[in-house]
Order: structure tokens, then sequence, then C-alpha cells
């Protein structure tokens, strides 16, 4: 199963190591990654493969969350079907 991660709010230091280590610790491999930086905003979209992972996405959705309020940033996940529905044209 794979999820699409997106974090968006202002530029700061350990945004993409806070997260790759949460997602380290709950056995989930990012499979592609892109992010942008445009007038002090941070932008990332992550693709992870969730096949591994030692918690539901409900729980990884929390922790992701929790994560965000830390840093000051908004971070959601959810499930790669979701994701293309919800941007079909």
């Amino acid at each position: 199963m794979k999820g699409i991660i997106t974090v968006l709010g202002k530029d700061k230091v350990g945004i993409i190591a806070k997260v790759c280590e949460f997602l380290s610790k709950k056995n989930i491999n990012i499979l592609d990654i892109s992010q942008t930086i445009v007038n002090g905003y941070f932008n990332m979209m992550m693709i992870v493969d969730m096949t591994g992972a030692t918690d539901s996405m409900e729980v990884v959705a929390d922790g992701l969350e929790e994560i965000g309020k830390e840093l000051g940033v908004v971070i959601n996940i959810q499930h790669e079907d979701i994701f293309n529905c919800m941007h079909r044209i």
C-alpha cells in the first residue's frame, strides 16, 4: 500500500529530518520525495510504501500531525487511491 504525505508551512531547519526519522522508526519506506521552498514557505510531497509499516495509516497520521505541531507545519498522509481520486480531472 502506498501513501502520499504532504508538508506545508514556514521553512525551518529539521523538517525533512524529523519526518524521515519518524517514517524510519515506523518501517515506512520513502519511494519518492519532492520539496520546494518559495519565498520562505516549505512544500514537500512524499510517496511512501506502507507495506511493512509497524502501525496503521491512522496511527501514522496522528504521529505526523504531532510532528507538524512541534515544527509549526501541517503534515497530512492519505492513501494513494484517495489522493488519485481527489486529483482526477
